[in-house]
C-alpha cells in the first residue's frame, strides 16, 4: 500500500492557522491555482506543491453561498478559483516581480508591509466556468494589468469597443453571485473579491506568514 501523499508545508501552515480547504465546504467549486503554475504575471510557480484553495471558515461559507446562487441562476456553471489565501511571504515575491513604477504598484499588488486581504485568507480571485469546465470570456485574462480589467472602466471600454456586451454580461454573472453573498468587488480587477475589509481581517485573524 503506497504511503499517504505528503501535505505541502504551505498547506500545513494554513491548516494550522485554522483555514479550510474550500472544496471541503463546497465540492462543486473548481480550483486552478495560477500561482502553482507559470501561467501568471511573474511567469513562475511560487506556491510549489500547493494545489488546494484555502480561506477562513466564514469566508469559505460565504463563497459556498455565492456558488449556490450561481448554480441556481445558471445551471451547469460553477465558480473556478485562481487564488485564495496567500502567505505574506509570497506577497513579497509578487511585489518585487511587478515591473511597473513604484507609485503604481499598489494599484495591482498590495504592499506586503501592509498586507493584501489575500494574506488574511479573506479574499478570492476567481471566474466562472461553463458546462465543459472552460472559463467564460471576461475580456481579459487573469492578472491583466490595465483599464480593460477595471470594473470601474467597463462602460467606457464598452463605448470604445474594447469590451463586448457579452464579455460584460459574463462578468455580471460572476459579480451578481459574489455580491449577493456579501463579497465586495475590487475596482481594478474583475476577478478579485473581498470577503471583509483588511482592517476587519487583520483584527479577527492576523496575517498568514
Amino acid at each position: 500500500m503506497p504511503p499517504p501523499p505528503q501535505i505541502p508545508a504551505l498547506e500545513q501552515q494554513m491548516i494550522k492557522q485554522g483555514l479550510v480547504n474550500v472544496q471541503t465546504v463546497d465540492s462543486t467549486i473548481a480550483v486552478e491555482l495560477k500561482y502553482s503554475t507559470t501561467d501568471n504575471f511573474v511567469k513562475k510557480d511560487v506556491y510549489g506543491d500547493l494545489e488546494n484553495a484555502y480561506l477562513q471558515p466564514d469566508i469559505a461559507k460565504k463563497l459556498a453561498k455565492a456558488s449556490a446562487s450561481l448554480r441556481k441562476a445558471h445551471p451547469g456553471y460553477r465558480l473556478l478559483i485562481y487564488d485564495a489565501a496567500r502567505p505574506n511571504s509570497v506577497q513579497y515575491i509578487l511585489w518585487d516581480a511587478l515591473d511597473v513604477p513604484l507609485r503604481q504598484k499598489p494599484q495591482y499588488v498590495a504592499d506586503p508591509k501592509i498586507g493584501s486581504i489575500h494574506n488574511f485568507g479573506c479574499a478570492v480571485d476567481l471566474t466562472v466556468a461553463n458546462e465543459k469546465g472552460a472559463p467564460l470570456d471576461m475580456g481579459t485574462p487573469y492578472d491583466f494589468f490595465g483599464p480593460l480589467a477595471y470594473p470601474r472602466m467597463e462602460s467606457q471600454m464598452l463605448a470604445q469597443g474594447k469590451l463586448s456586451r457579452k464579455q460584460l454580461a459574463n462578468r455580471q454573472i460572476l459579480r451578481q453571485a459574489m455580491t449577493q453573498a456579501g463579497f465586495r468587488q475590487n475596482t481594478t480587477e474583475w476577478w478579485h473579491y473581498d470577503g471583509m475589509s483588511r482592517n476587519s481581517a487583520r483584527a479577527k485573524y492576523g496575517m498568514i506568514k
